[in-house]
């Protein structure tokens, strides 16, 4: 895929980072699959729930990008309005900013406390590797709703599951 898996060093704690980019590395594979079946279910997309949990998705990873960057998130709607081929550019940008950031991470950023508000406003600080693997579980929970709501109207959903994306590398 696209993230570069740093050297394999034996360490902890570059298992960990490397983890974490593989995680990175399903994430995106995972948004793509995802916009292959809606774009298959007919444009324009016959169910409107589904699109409205992929802007979800996407716009999130966003938001939590953000906060890991130090900035304000504060004026991303974390359940945007978007047209497929807008979250099309998203999960593009999303891929190229955690690409980015995983560039830069050394090997102790992964315990490193992030603080930010949340939408609401409220002061949080939470460990970095504790917010990545909340943005994996978070898409994943709800890239399953939107295979579910695909399944149910008709259409085939996307396989998604992480096991399908390992498998697939290994045969490329």
């Amino acid at each position: 895929m696209d993230f570069n898996t740093p050297n394999n060093d034996s360490s902890a704690q570059s298992a960990l980072k490397n983890h974490y980019i593989q995680s990175w590395n399903h994430i995106a594979w995972a948004n793509e699959q995802v916009i292959e079946a809606l774009q298959k279910s007919g444009q324009p997309l016959p169910l409107a729930k589904p699109l409205s949990l992929l802007c979800h998705i996407l716009s999130a990873e966003k938001v939590w990008l953000t906060r890991i960057n130090g900035e304000d998130a504060s004026n991303i709607s974390i359940w945007p309005t978007f047209s497929l081929e807008e979250c099309e550019h998203l999960a593009e940008q999303n891929k190229k900013g955690y690409q980015a950031l995983f560039h830069r991470l050394g090997e102790a950023d992964f315990a490193a406390v992030i603080s930010y508000k949340n939408s609401q406003g409220t002061p949080f600080s939470t460990v970095l590797s504790d917010i990545l693997t909340h943005v994996s579980l978070h898409g994943s929970y709800h890239r399953g709703q939107i295979a579910s709501q695909l399944r149910e109207a008709g259409f085939e959903p996307a396989a998604t599951d992480y096991i399908i994306y390992i498998r697939q590398q290994q045969l490329e």
